[in-house]
């Protein structure tokens, strides 16, 4: 094994440091248990047969292996061997770290396309161009085009701008795209189902609920960003005694959109009632 060679294996693991303390994950007990017999039982058996090939003293026989086991063992042959062992050591993380970085990103895109036979098709092919694959389509009917929201897994090369532009010659308008999580793979309905769930168990998580349903920030009445909505649409919705507002930067809130948000306060209002 070359110098090189056990350089690499002995600093990879650095990868799974802890950020915060820069300590690494303890390695299973199996593996552990391996390196270090590996690493004592040379020493061991050398100490004890110089000994005995020497034949001491009694006393100098108990002093000499308690102080080599003691510094060379666990002072120096230990730590230099778990260094050296540690790429093996950290194999199975090392190896589900690899997986990791070696699956695609996925994106969460939008775009406002034409409303025509062979617009979704012609987006999906651009897309395919750049090793995209589309995963979900939402679709949002607007009044003079459709606004698609698809979900691609592409390989870690491809940038957010590489997407813009195939989506961009796919005759798109209106193009966002951004990073998304595999949470971005549960779709709307079963999503505004869960949330309506959680409304009819407290219909005081109307806001919180809404805000989480559409992506948008909730403008608590009386605060003083609740007056300025520059940043963003607004979009209000009436309760029986309240006005909740949500704010959303550089994302007009769609008709099927605005629709979820009323029907889950018309829910929250009638639960209020029975109550």
């Amino acid at each position: 094994m070359t110098l090189t060679r056990m350089w690499r294996i002995a600093v990879r693991p650095g990868v799974l440091a802890c950020e915060v303390c820069g300590r690494l994950p303890h390695p299973r007990r199996t593996r552990l248990a391996l390196a270090k017999l590996a690493a004592v039982f040379p020493v061991e058996l050398a100490l004890h047969a110089l000994v005995i090939h020497l034949h001491p003293p009694y006393l100098l026989t108990v002093a000499l292996l308690t102080v080599t086991t003691t510094i060379l063992v666990i002072w120096v042959v230990e730590p230099s061997a778990m260094r050296m062992l540690g790429g093996w050591l950290h194999g199975p993380e090392l190896r589900h770290r690899d997986r990791i970085d070696q699956a695609q990103a996925l994106w969460r895109i939008r775009v406002r396309l034409a409303d025509r036979p062979g617009a979704l098709e012609t987006l999906a092919k651009h897309l395919a161009h750049r090793d995209a694959n589309i995963l979900t389509v939402h679709v949002h009917q607007l009044e003079d085009a459709v606004l698609d929201e698809v979900v691609v897994a592409a390989p870690a090369e491809v940038t957010a701008h590489t997407l813009t532009a195939a989506v961009v010659q796919a005759g798109g308008s209106g193009v966002r795209v951004w990073p998304a999580t595999v949470l971005s793979l549960i779709d709307g309905q079963t999503k505004a189902l869960a949330i309506a769930a959680r409304i009819v168990g407290d219909p005081d998580e109307l806001p919180l609920a809404v805000a989480e349903l559409l992506g948008a920030r909730y403008l608590a009445p009386g605060t003083p960003e609740a007056g300025d909505v520059s940043e963003g649409t607004l979009l209000e919705i009436e309760g029986d005694e309240c006005r909740w507002g949500f704010v959303r930067p550089d994302e007009p809130f769609t008709p099927a959109e605005i629709a979820r948000a009323h029907r889950l306060a018309d829910l929250a209002a009638l639960t209020a009632r029975r109550r």
